[in-house]
């Protein structure tokens, strides 16, 4: 087997704490997405900030990848091992370490799940805002610069994360950043690290930027006629400045999928399900204003969820939005892309999109954040119809195709992985290279998360 000089070496150092099982290899090559089964050599899960250094020394030494791991819910294949190696599997590192309540700020382990943290927040009054959807930790988000549902309001992890502490491919242990709100002292290597994808070196801490429990909270749904109007009533609600929590889209085929999953009864409409964060007055008047823009784009069925467990319940199906657009194609598999573009040009890359999924016979549910531009389309296929896949991929090629001619981006969210590295040239031009220049300076061996968002070596 490839690496079993940095497997021997690692096994003495981890013990236990290194895997080479079947069950656990398998786990760790899968992807969420469209991606084959790639097994890595071996999974290692570290306890601490110096077995990761050492697991990074040894695999330096033997020239052996390394790719890390959170709950490998990522939609690029950024956690797969395409050339092998090592998993670290950060699970194991997962506590909360320090809440900063004066400061509203906290430190925690990479492995630290975001339902966990704000489940230890509770009684702080404090809360995390970053909402992919599903429950991934905290380090895959840094590392992908997630954002979500609530990224209309409160930013992604790139507004959130203050410092970090990461270990290098040589197994050096660095700090970035501090716990003030700003800083003009030299090169701004938090950013470098959040969006990294493990390419540049592994996140063993985070000091992340808390928010306070809103007083009020009120949620809405409505339905539209068409999606146009549905998409104009978001591009206006931006525009006066009305500050949505969240304000997601979801299509007509979407809500036919969630409705025979979770025994819904929602029109077969483009709805938008929307949220309000603030005081109880702040609430009303924000609620009244975007009930107003509803009326005048035809919306219909408008409905409040003041209740929390009436909101969680109206979250609740859209962040399994996915899961019911694949219970709804038994067998099939999905190729999950997303793009975001000025949202001035959202109204005509949303319907560009469906008159082109269309005219090609793909099934593609279209889903998102539209508030920022940003949205989503589950590009559905046949894993045993090779022509059905190559339509698929086309699909979600000429959607990123149309999001940068408008100016736009390859992905608002999802990343770059393997899925979507194909585009960076396009969209980047010789800062690309850079990204590569950079990527060679401090991993020069290409150890970290080879194969991923940056252009090949040499």
């Amino acid at each position: 087997m490839a690496h079993n000089a940095a497997l021997s070496a690692l096994a003495d150092v981890l013990g236990d704490a290194l895997s080479r099982s079947k069950s656990d290899l398998d786990l760790h090559g899968r992807s969420e997405s469209h991606f084959p089964l790639t097994l890595p050599d071996a999974v290692a899960y570290p306890a601490s900030t110096d077995q990761v250094a050492a697991i990074l020394r040894i695999c330096a030494e033997h020239r052996c990848p390394v790719t890390a791991w959170g709950t490998g819910t990522s939609l690029e294949g950024q956690s797969q091992a395409v050339e092998g190696g090592v998993v670290v599997d950060f699970s194991a590192m997962n506590q909360v370490l320090e809440i900063n309540q004066a400061d509203m700020d906290v430190r925690v382990q990479p492995g630290l799940t975001r339902e966990a943290l704000n489940q230890e927040l509770r009684a702080t009054g404090l809360f995390f805002p970053v909402d992919p959807g599903a429950n991934a930790a905290l380090g895959g988000m840094a590392s992908t610069r997630a954002s979500g549902t609530t990224a209309l309001r409160y930013g992604t992890m790139r507004d959130h994360v203050l410092g970090l502490e990461v270990v290098l491919a040589d197994g050096r242990v660095i700090r970035t950043g501090t716990r003030a709100r700003k800083s003009a002292a030299g090169y701004d290597l938090t950013a470098l690290f959040v969006g990294a994808e493990g390419t540049l070196g592994l996140i063993t801490e985070l000091t992340l930027r808390l928010h306070g429990q809103p007083e009020a909270i009120s949620a809405a749904v409505c339905a539209f006629a068409r999606i146009d109007d549905a998409v104009q009533t978001v591009i206006e609600t931006i525009q006066m400045g009305i500050p949505m929590a969240r304000m997601e889209f979801i299509d007509a085929a979407s809500v036919r999928a969630v409705n025979a999953y979770a025994q819904m009864a929602l029109p077969e409409l483009p709805h938008l399900l929307v949220e309000f964060h603030g005081s109880d007055s702040a609430v009303a008047e924000q609620a009244e204003s975007f009930g107003a823009l509803v009326a005048d784009h035809g919306g219909m069925g408008f409905e409040w969820a003041a209740r929390a467990e009436d909101r969680a319940a109206l979250w609740h199906m859209r962040h399994n939005a996915y899961y019911a657009i694949l219970a709804a194609r038994p067998g099939c598999r999905s190729i999950v892309t997303d793009v975001c573009v000025p949202i001035s040009r959202l109204a005509e890359a949303v319907e560009a999109t469906i008159a082109d999924l269309a005219a090609h016979g793909v099934n593609g549910p279209i889903l998102g954040h539209v508030g920022d531009g940003n949205f989503h389309a589950i590009l559905m296929f046949d894993p045993s119809d090779a022509d059905e896949r190559d339509q698929a991929l086309a699909a979600a090629a000429r959607m990123v195709d149309r999001a940068l001619e408008m100016g736009g981006t390859a992905t608002g969210e999802h990343g770059i992985g393997i899925g979507k590295r194909g585009y960076m040239q396009r969209e980047h031009g010789e800062a690309w290279q850079v990204m590569g220049a950079l990527k060679a300076t401090l991993d020069p061996l290409g150890i970290l998360n080879p194969g991923k968002l940056v252009p090949p070596a040499g």
